[in-house]
């Protein structure tokens, strides 16, 4: 059984993954963590996930030995965890979104020492719908605008999503437009005329909308669109704990969620 530390452990998906990795039977929690100045900080993290005490509290730092972590917290929170399991020899697994550019470079360059996985967005699903944007944007030509609109709750901070992001990057790849440059974030005004060889990006936050993403493809005359929905976020858990048991077996190095589902 994999000893398992959670970051974020006191957020909605940090309790979901404390609750389904113990009902897994592959895991063992043995580490919780949040961020400094938690008012949960100390509470027991099988209270919070609804499975009863466990004898694991929130912590700052792993109390007890882990053999991976999976961190669904904020970017800067990432980076903390990067620079701790690369002194500790620890797997990393990440769901955080909102990471700017560098702070994935920093994922990318702790490769070198340890197994890291970054997941824009762990689902199965989406990861089949990046691989699918990219196939038709490549397949069309540039008289295809292209636009992405993504929705999420009313509590989600970074706009737009990771997924959007990812989905951005991997049509920009094959269109040989440059990312980041590529993007047109919403538009407003008397003059906003879409400029060719852009990717417009939309973000709503409604209500507890768990998130859905969807891309168009138009040309005069018709449009394509593909569309993903998530109902819930057990789906994205599902895929943080395959990753995890996946990369443990890994050598150091960067992954994604490609490699995991051989994709």
């Amino acid at each position: 059984m994999l000893k398992l530390g959670v970051t974020g452990a006191a957020g909605r998906m940090g309790r979901r993954i404390v609750a389904m990795g113990t009902e897994s039977g592959n895991f063992e929690i043995t580490a919780g963590m949040e961020f400094s100045g938690c008012e949960l900080m100390g509470k027991d993290v099988g209270q919070l996930a609804g499975l009863g005490p466990m004898g694991v509290p929130v912590t700052e730092k792993p109390e007890n030995p882990v053999d991976v972590i999976i961190d669904f917290s904020l970017p800067d929170g990432s980076k903390q965890w990067v620079e701790y399991c690369s002194e500790n020899n620890i797997p990393l697994v990440v769901g955080t979104t909102g990471l700017s550019e560098a702070q994935r470079q920093e994922l990318i360059d702790a490769g070198a020492k340890i197994p890291v996985l970054l997941g824009a967005n762990m689902s199965l699903g989406v990861n089949l719908l990046f691989k699918l944007a990219a196939q038709v944007a490549g397949a069309l030509d540039d008289q295809y605008d292209i636009e992405v609109v993504e929705s999420h709750h009313r509590f989600k901070r970074d706009a737009p999503s990771g997924t959007a992001v990812e989905l951005a990057r991997q049509m920009a790849i094959a269109k040989d437009w440059g990312f980041p440059d590529c993007m047109t974030h919403g538009r407003e005004g008397k003059d906003a005329l879409r400029e060719p060889k852009t990717i417009g990006m939309h973000a709503v936050r409604a209500g507890d909308i768990v998130g859905e993403h969807e891309i168009y493809f138009s040309a005069l005359g018709e449009t394509i669109t593909l569309k993903h929905r998530a109902h819930s976020r057990d789906t994205f858990v599902t895929g943080a704990l395959t990753a995890a048991k996946w990369l443990v077996k890994q050598k150091p190095g960067f992954y994604t969620m490609f490699d995991v589902l051989g994709l």
